[in-house]
């Protein structure tokens, strides 16, 4: 094997120009191809390293050609990259074996690391999904990271933890983890630790015998027999009491409890997902949260973006929101003016999807017409009310007027290094890190912006 030597595949010749370009710039060989075709006569008698393919391609898609590689050469990492950014188009590369999944537009810094990271390491994957049923939608950057981890931990049992705000869709994240699991065919138990009073979580969670206490007029099963062998999803973990927390540390030890009054301990063998949108190393430190707990459900963290990270995937929500509720409302489905649809991205969404789902609910119903227009948002969403809430020009002045009224001076050196800071950090989370595109967004050069990185300490 020619150790050097990277395959790149894309109709697109520009794409082949910046890889070959950006690649060979790093001491590395590159062969382009115009066509999966052409690769796959190739592979019966060559051994690339290593292989970059877009997906869909006039011919034999990447798809097709991944399949040829698994058949052929299973030892080579294969990298797909596509435009078509969405949880099915990352799933189906990691079910037909990708190494690497590379959303377009990306930037050319991230696309050779990642190469430089596969072709360092032996690549043996051979994952299998089914096709997701979770209702995960988005294109956005910060998006395909959660796809991702979705796919890299399809074939796992591995104890997941999801980071979110509230209504930013860790249900469904969990469910789709779920779904792409070994553990499919069983069983999916949810619950949620806030919406149970903390004297009935215990039975709730492990179940109960006849009379273990008043009220418990026969034998109960609980949460984790329910879903022996299967998943168990327990929804804000940060909220489970300490006394709890010790019995469900000892489940995860050793994979046994004992029902509320029992004697005879019952053995389970359970996948566990939790989610909280609270800070949980903060708790432990505060003594609400056992640190060995916390370290046994952190084995795998996945993190879910707000929805104002991500607002290029309204409109597409938004599309979704109004067929589900059509259908399920029995009502005509509505679709956005474009004033709205801009006017939506402009938008905080401090109750992050979940939020717009219930306004797609509510304009389903309330909205006169299949054309929802600005006159027609409820209250709260209607222009004035939220250019009262959205004039940052008019908290900078608040806050101006109160620094000077404490009797301090060099106004524009303490505002300014922050403004800068604050815009910097909106849009190297916007690009998920990627400094060309940020500089983009801000009008600077990628210098300037690694400069005022510098500068503004942001780099520590």
């Amino acid at each position: 094997m020619d150790k050097s030597n990277i395959w790149v595949v894309d109709d697109d010749e520009s794409i082949r120009w910046v890889l070959e370009k950006g690649l060979t710039e790093r001491g590395i060989t590159v062969q382009t191809f115009d066509s999966a075709n052409k690769v796959i006569e190739k592979l019966e008698t060559e051994n690339p390293q290593l292989i970059l393919t877009d997906i869909r391609m006039p011919g034999k898609s990447g798809i097709d050609l991944l399949d040829k590689v698994k058949e052929l050469r299973p030892e080579i990492p294969v990298i797909v990259m596509t435009a078509h950014s969405d949880l099915e188009s990352a799933v189906e590369s990691y079910e037909h074996g990708a190494w690497e999944y590379l959303p377009k537009p990306f930037d050319i810094e991230e696309a050779i690391s990642m190469v430089q990271r596969a072709t360092a390491i032996d690549s043996n994957k051979d994952e299998e999904f089914s096709e997701s049923e979770a209702e995960v939608i988005g294109e956005a950057p910060a998006m395909q990271e959660v796809f991702r981890a979705i796919g890299k931990l399809s074939n796992s049992n591995s104890t997941v933890l999801l980071i979110g705000k509230s209504g930013t869709g860790k249900e469904l994240v969990a469910k789709a983890l779920y779904q792409h699991s070994p553990r499919k065919d069983k069983p999916f138990i949810a619950l949620n630790m806030a919406d149970i009073p903390k004297e009935l979580l215990e039975a709730e969670l492990f179940g109960h015998e006849k009379g273990a206490f008043t009220g418990a007029d026969e034998k109960r099963i609980g949460r984790f027999e329910q879903a022996d062998d299967g998943t168990l999803f327990l929804d804000e973990i940060g909220d489970m009491q300490l006394e709890t927390q010790t019995r469900l540390l000892r489940v995860l030890s050793n994979g046994e409890f004992y029902r509320v009054g029992g004697r005879e301990p019952i053995k389970v063998n359970v996948r566990i997902i939790t989610a909280t949108h609270q800070n949980i190393e903060d708790l432990v430190k505060e003594g609400l949260f056992r640190e060995d707990l916390f370290h046994r459900l952190n084995v795998i963290k996945i993190s879910l973006p707000n929805l104002n990270e991500r607002k290029e995937d309204i409109p597409l929500l938004v599309k979704h929101f109004f067929h589900k509720s059509s259908e399920e409302l029995k009502e005509e489905k509505k679709y956005l003016s474009e004033e709205v649809e801009n006017y939506f991205t402009t938008l905080n969404w401090p109750g992050n999807v979940r939020q717009l789902e219930n306004t797609c609910r509510w304009l389903t119903v309330m909205s006169p017409t299949r054309e929802v227009k600005l006159e027609d948002l409820p209250d709260e969403l209607k222009l004035e009310n939220i250019e009262k809430l959205n004039d940052w020009t008019k908290v900078l002045q608040s806050w101006s007027e109160s620094y000077l009224a404490k009797g301090k001076t060099d106004l524009l050196e303490e505002a300014i290094p922050e403004f800068e800071k604050t815009l910097i950090k909106v849009a190297l989370n916007k690009t998920m890190g990627r400094k060309k595109e940020a500089a983009d967004l801000l009008g600077w050069g990628r210098n300037t912006l690694t400069r005022k990185i510098k500068d503004l300490g942001l780099d520590k």
